[in-house]
């Protein structure tokens, strides 16, 4: 799992069938070891807030399905935690 920062929100009017009605986020790892990714978000977070993400097969599962077309996906948001 990744603590990240929701920065910002991608639209996408055309993509694959089974991404129909996902809602897609511009994530920041808070470690800056990797660059912004797109993440699945099926909770609601919002742009600013600090996310959990998990990715690749755990992504899949988390959106729903084993067959869905992701890499990565937001499975909670964090309310407050120490970074050491």
């Amino acid at each position: 799992m990744l603590i990240c920062r929701v920065t910002g929100s991608v639209i996408s009017t055309r993509k694959n069938e089974k991404l129909t009605g996902c809602r897609f986020l511009i994530v920041e790892s808070l470690n800056k070891e990797t660059p912004p990714f797109v993440a699945v978000d099926n909770i609601g977070a919002g742009t600013g807030e600090t996310v959990l993400v998990v990715r690749g097969s755990g992504a899949r599962i988390a959106s729903g399905s084993n067959d869905i077309p992701v890499d990565a996906a937001v499975v909670g948001i964090i309310d407050e935690g120490t970074l050491t």
